[in-house]
């Protein structure tokens, strides 16, 4: 919807809330200093922010100029955003949207195929399952780069930072792909380096995940992925700590895989190529907070407490903004609580 007009809505699980202190909007290059002190206490493996100042203002100058594109045709455009305290003005998270991914450089997974052979006269079934290297989400959205502040965790914040960034796909939908993965981190111990890693690259790049984990970060992961060894990998040839972390999240990542979940993604067989971390797929239109979203004129602005719990986004591209908010009818449009009306501008 427009600015100061419609907006896409989004029901909450969300108690009561009096007062908006948090938005989800566009980052600018006034973020910096927030991201880069954010990125410096994600522990390794988050090739999205990484503690770099040049590499986020490389990523902060792509979002302006995916922002800047006011068209509905395709484009490969990495969308950024921040969260912000509006009575601090302090970031307590952010969250990324890559438009098409695997279209500017190739997106490598793993696969996991299973395979089963009989023998009658040994009277055994036996299952071999391999890792494949493929390309398989070429063309996909992504969701991703979603980071938390742990002092931030708290009041729905979470839920703000990950479902606004559904409306936004709602709002712009020509924008996006049919089909939206998200990645998440794999297990990665205090020390920075990953056990999956450890079983596999590790003995071909002769680094550690750390080193590797910068290397991608400077270089982007597909200069790495294109030198791994394309010959099916047998799973039950690698080590048990390596076995082990096989598609499980980074214990940090496991309330966003909750969050993912409910909104319909899916472990469809693929993980992360360096930390074993599980890629989730949804069919966009098919995502909870896509297919439940409404939009509607604001009429007027007032109290309206006894209202369910919303999300409210309004705003095109880099007007874009989003909050929990309280909605009720009016008329033939929506009356919008004070605090919402003001947060979205």
């Amino acid at each position: 919807g427009q600015r100061g007009g419609q907006l896409g809505r989004a029901e909450t699980g969300i108690g009561s809330r009096r007062g908006v202190t948090i938005v989800l909007r566009a980052a600018g290059g006034h973020d910096l200093s927030a991201l880069y002190a954010m990125a410096q206490t994600t522990g390794g493996g988050f090739v999205n922010l990484p503690p770099d100042e040049a590499k986020l203002s490389e990523r902060l100058a792509a979002a302006d100029a995916a922002f800047a594109r006011d068209t509905d045709r395709f484009g490969v455009d990495r969308f950024l955003f921040v969260l912000e305290d509006l009575g601090s003005q302090a970031i307590h998270g952010t969250c990324q949207i890559f438009s098409h991914i695997g279209t500017d450089a190739p997106f490598y997974s793993y696969r996991i195929d299973r395979h089963g052979a009989d023998h009658a006269v040994l009277g055994r079934s036996v299952d071999h399952t391999t890792l494949t290297i493929c390309t398989d989400h070429a063309g996909c959205s992504e969701v991703g780069g979603l980071f938390l502040r742990a002092d931030a965790r708290a009041g729905g914040a979470g839920t703000l930072l990950a479902r606004s960034r559904y409306l936004f796909i709602a709002m712009h939908r020509p924008r996006f792909a049919d089909r939206t993965i998200a990645e998440l981190r794999g297990v990665v111990d205090e020390a920075g380096e990953a056990p999956f890693w450890d079983g596999i690259a590790a003995r071909f790049f002769g680094m550690g995940f750390a080193a590797a984990d910068a290397f991608n970060a400077e270089h982007g992961t597909h200069v790495l992925a294109g030198l791994m060894p394309t010959t099916p990998v047998l799973l039950a040839m690698l080590p048990d700590s390596a076995r082990a972390v096989l598609g499980v999240p980074h214990p940090s990542g496991r309330p966003a895989l909750r969050l993912l979940e409910k909104e319909g993604f899916r472990h469809d067989h693929y993980v992360d190529l360096f930390d074993g971390g599980p890629t989730v797929t949804a069919a966009t239109d098919d995502i909870a907070t896509i297919r439940s979203a409404r939009t509607a004129i604001v009429r007027a602005v007032g109290q309206c407490d006894a209202a369910k719990p919303a999300i409210a986004a309004a705003g095109r591209l880099a007007g874009f903004r989003a909050c929990f908010a309280r909605i009720a009818p009016q008329g033939d449009g929506i009356l919008l609580d004070p605090d919402a009306a003001r947060a979205l501008d």
